[in-house]
């Protein structure tokens, strides 16, 4: 089930952490090893950190034990990493595409990977970031300071995008999920649309219930508080409905 509700605006309000979850989230669905390579990495990154407090605390050092850590990291954060930047390619275009639908090309959004491995390895980043690791007692590098940039108009969306635009982004972004998983598992999942159509103009609306009326889509619920509203929005597509009011 792909659910697209008002907590999603988290993605756009919170931080890095959120994001990272999202993505993790949608790779983990399809691919275990990711999954197992992901708790891997998060189990020995917190046996490294445990490690630099045991350091301050005491007083002392050894770069032999740190660095059976660091190969750890290095190990599973590249996978990782490898997977991150080859799922965003394939996600990126189709969240392209279910925006602009749902704008109608109104304006050009950007999503971004923003990684340190882009720039240089996880053993180079671990060994360049050692001392002030060792001074805060955490490790300040790696992919679990992995981000995702959301843009509009080349600006960041959460500063210069309004409530209808932030909004439309992040229905865009789980509508590429519900593809994204679709297309890897051969199975269609189930939609719920829970209370989406608030702070978008009539337009908007419009070309997402246009979207989502495509054969693509199996079984949709939609949940609303203004049963008016709903009811004149699925009058609009062409497949039976069913109302049940709570």
């Amino acid at each position: 089930m792909v659910i697209i509700s008002p907590a999603d605006r988290d993605l756009v309000t919170e931080g890095s952490d959120t994001r990272r979850k999202f993505i993790d989230g949608v790779i983990s669905q399809q691919n275990k090893k990711y999954l197992q390579d992901l708790i891997s990495y998060n189990k020995v990154l917190s046996q490294r950190n445990a490690l630099l407090k045991y350091f301050a605390a005491n007083r002392t050092f050894d770069a032999l034990n740190l660095s059976v850590y660091d190969d750890q990291l290095a190990e599973y954060g590249t996978r990782i990493f490898e997977i991150r930047k080859s799922f965003l390619e394939e996600f990126i275009p189709i969240f392209n595409q279910k925006y602009q639908i749902i704008s109608g090309d109104k304006e050009s959004v950007n999503l971004k990977y923003k990684s340190q491995l882009h720039d240089a390895s996880i053993i180079d980043l671990l060994q360049k970031s050692l001392e002030k690791d060792k001074i805060i007692q955490y490790t300040t590098t790696g992919i679990h300071k992995d981000d995702l940039s959301f843009e509009i108009q080349n600006y960041p969306i959460k500063k210069f995008g309004s409530q209808g635009q932030q909004k439309s982004y992040l229905i865009a972004l789980k509508l590429a999920q519900f593809q994204f998983i679709k297309q890897q598992s051969k199975v269609t999942p189930i939609l719920l649309l829970d209370d989406i159509f608030d702070k978008l103009d009539e337009s908007r609306v419009l070309q997402i219930i246009e979207l989502v009326n495509k054969n693509e889509f199996g079984q949709i619920f939609i949940t609303d508080t203004h049963s008016e509203r709903t009811e004149n929005i699925v009058k609009q597509s062409n497949n039976p409905y069913q109302i049940f009011k709570l």
